[in-house]
């Protein structure tokens, strides 16, 4: 299996996550000029912007810690292109959230980190 189809997977497994917990899926790897966002889902009133991190062992780290400041950033700049692009007002509340996936089972982290956009 190559790194998209075991990333597809992983990305399955977590969109099942949050649809067990109440959420509604609105889009799935969605792309544009300044990244890509995991998952995008609603939330009673949030608009969630979900990265999914798998590791296979330790090795690495945890899968978490691979979200970092420049990778919240591109997340940022790409969250604000969709909400343009679809008429979402920045009225809307949204939430920006991680989910680690390894050996030892999914951690969900809501609200993982703040907004760091283009004037960030």
């Amino acid at each position: 299996m190559n790194k998209r189809d075991l990333g597809n997977e992983y990305e399955k497994i977590a969109s099942d996550f949050l649809i067990d917990n109440g959420c509604v899926i609105l889009e799935r790897n969605y792309r544009c000029k300044y990244g890509e966002i995991d998952i995008i889902a609603q939330d009673s009133e949030y608009l969630i912007f979900a990265e999914v991190k798998y590791r296979k062992g330790r090795g690495s780290g945890y899968p978490e810690e691979a979200v970092n400041i420049s990778k919240q950033r591109r997340i940022s700049k790409t969250a604000d292109f969709y909400r343009i692009r679809h008429g979402i007002s920045d009225k809307v509340s949204c939430r920006f959230d991680v989910i680690a996936i390894d050996e030892s089972g999914i951690r969900y982290y809501k609200n993982a980190f703040m907004y760091c956009g283009f004037g960030a």
